[in-house]
């Protein structure tokens, strides 16, 4: 009876570790739903509740976190070795800031939402994108200026802080290159994600 509590325990530990464990296969949207079976779920449900497309979900979160459940910022050191704290507070999936996410759970009354929850993630992300498409007409498919505003915050957008950094302008073409081969990708795999109903389990 202990060993087999003990191969239960140990079977559900192994199971919630994989499940926070970022896909073996960054670069393909079909191998990254193929081995997250619930992931175009979440994805799928936040396009039709967001209208926010799942290519542009998928580079966002790529970028942020490379799907790294609990990815945080860089720690600062004062002195190049004394400790002093984490450059924001800026967390999960979509590394996004205490305020920002405060802010989301207000809005849509998801109290329960987690930023290592790649489900509630992709609902913010929707919710997020919506928004930036609501206040300064941006495209839901435009995943370059997406970025942008989903880095700078829409003020920031407003004022084209962008401008002044090159190496993030260069990113958002990053992101936006990454969304286009998701896309493609998904186009040769949805009617099998569709399909084969396996990612409900």
């Amino acid at each position: 009876m202990f060993w087999f509590r003990y191969l239960l325990l140990t079977t559900l530990i192994l199971l919630i570790g994989c499940a926070k464990t970022p896909p073996s296969n960054l670069d393909n949207s079909c191998a990254i739903f193929k081995e997250k079976s619930n992931w175009y779920t979440y994805t799928n449900n936040a396009y039709k509740k967001w209208g926010v497309p799942i290519h542009v979900q998928l580079a966002i979160i790529h970028q942020e976190s490379r799907f790294r459940a609990q990815a945080k910022t860089p720690k600062e050191y004062v002195f190049w070795f004394i400790p002093w704290g984490r450059k924001s507070s800026a967390y999960g999936y979509a590394q996004v800031k205490d305020e920002t996410w405060n802010w989301y759970i207000r809005k849509t009354g998801n109290s329960g939402a987690d930023r290592d929850d790649f489900e509630d993630v992709t609902d913010f992300i929707g919710w997020y994108v919506d928004y930036t498409y609501k206040t300064l007409g941006i495209s839901k498919w435009d995943a370059e200026n997406q970025y942008l505003a989903y880095h700078e915050g829409h003020g920031g957008f407003k004022r084209k802080t962008y401008n002044q950094k090159p190496w993030l302008l260069k990113v958002a073409k990053k992101v936006k290159k990454r969304a286009t081969r998701y896309h493609t990708q998904l186009g040769k795999c949805r009617d099998e994600l569709e399909s084969s109903g396996f990612w409900f389990f």
